[in-house]
């Protein structure tokens, strides 16, 4: 049995922003010792690494007040591993992006943190004090980024690639400690 905590990102993107976040929160959680990171996208979920995660981190973009109808066919499948109690008792967090600094992506958040309550999970908020330009959007619940109308090659800006980043390490650190019964 491995000492390492395993933490998996499960995440959809229509357009390659959200997978954007989504790979720099891997990476601040794959920069912690100790932490084994894994990241599926929703259409390539491996439920078994999934159910074997101390920490999962979910994300999706907000299209139209709300997370995408890719997403939610992902958090409708999760009914399996809810009715045997897979999930209770991990560590959760969520990310969510939108084309505008707003754009009702508390609305998402929510939605990510209720699906996690449902499943018995503990949620990591992000805990970034909007300042410096870090946490840009002044989301707390979890990470909060924007995209302009480009390509995922040139935005998210580096701000928010770097607030992706550190949660990441807040998450695997949290999920160490938990881990460790401290």
């Amino acid at each position: 049995m491995s000492t390492n905590a395993l933490i998996s990102v499960v995440y959809h993107s229509g357009y390659g922003h959200t997978a954007v976040v989504a790979n720099k929160v891997q990476e601040g959680l794959a920069s912690v010792e100790g932490v084994e990171a894994r990241l599926f996208s929703v259409d390539d979920v491996d439920w078994d690494v999934l159910n074997a995660s101390d920490a999962i981190v979910f994300g999706a973009p907000t299209y139209m007040g709300g997370p995408s109808a890719g997403f939610k066919a992902f958090a409708d499948a999760t009914a399996k591993p809810w009715f045997g109690d897979a999930w209770k008792d991990k560590l959760a967090a969520g990310f969510t992006n939108s084309g505008s600094n707003a754009g009702d992506k508390q609305v998402t958040l929510q939605y990510l943190a209720t699906l996690a309550a449902q499943q018995g999970m503990l949620w990591i908020p992000l805990a970034v004090k909007s300042a410096n330009g870090l946490n840009r959007n002044g989301y707390y619940l979890g990470l909060g980024t924007q995209s302009d109308n480009d390509s995922p090659e040139v935005t998210p800006g580096d701000a928010d690639k770097t607030d992706a980043f550190n949660f990441g390490v807040r998450i695997a650190q949290a999920t160490k400690r938990w881990k460790a019964g401290a």
